[in-house]
């Protein structure tokens, strides 16, 4: 099995505003989700034991056809659990993946940790494998778009 994965961006943003997208509800829904994708939240409680739930649908074709392909609904319902809370800094948490066709349901851990560099915020994402090599890439493939989304985001803020 695959170790942890890191994944790092520098956002050109304030502290306050990153970690208002990964800690509000309407945070979440501008930019969750790879490409292709939309959320909507239906639960967010923002405290170790408190919950985040969301659906994510694909709304994009190639990711309609892709998940009517390999016999995935459109929409799916998913929850995390948040473990750790530190108000601008770290926020840890376990997603309950229940979605994976044919496969018990498991969680994989995710911690987030943010640092001010000058104007910028350095994002640090540590992600726990999934329970092959297939689907860790996929995971990675999911949050290089997501963060890609989140910059794009950030950048039309500011401009």
């Amino acid at each position: 099995m695959s170790r942890r994965i890191t994944i790092e961006r520098v956002l050109p943003a304030s502290l306050a505003d990153v970690w208002a997208l990964w800690t509000t509800p309407a945070g979440v829904e501008s930019w969750w989700g790879p490409e292709g994708f939309a959320v909507t939240v239906q639960a967010l409680d923002l405290r170790p034991g408190g919950i985040l739930r969301y659906t994510m649908t694909a709304v994009g074709a190639q990711q309609i056809a892709f998940m009517k392909h390999n016999g995935m609904p459109l929409a799916t319902q998913t929850s995390i659990t948040y473990v750790e809370v530190v108000p601008e800094r770290r926020l840890a948490y376990v997603n309950h993946v229940d979605f994976v066709p044919g496969l018990a349901a498991y969680e994989v851990g995710t911690l987030l940790e943010l640092d001010v560099d000058g104007a910028t915020v350095r994002l640090r994402l540590t992600l726990d494998p999934m329970h092959d090599q297939e689907w860790t890439n996929r995971a990675v493939m999911g949050w290089e778009s997501e963060l890609g989304k989140l910059q794009k985001l950030i950048v039309a803020r500011s401009a």
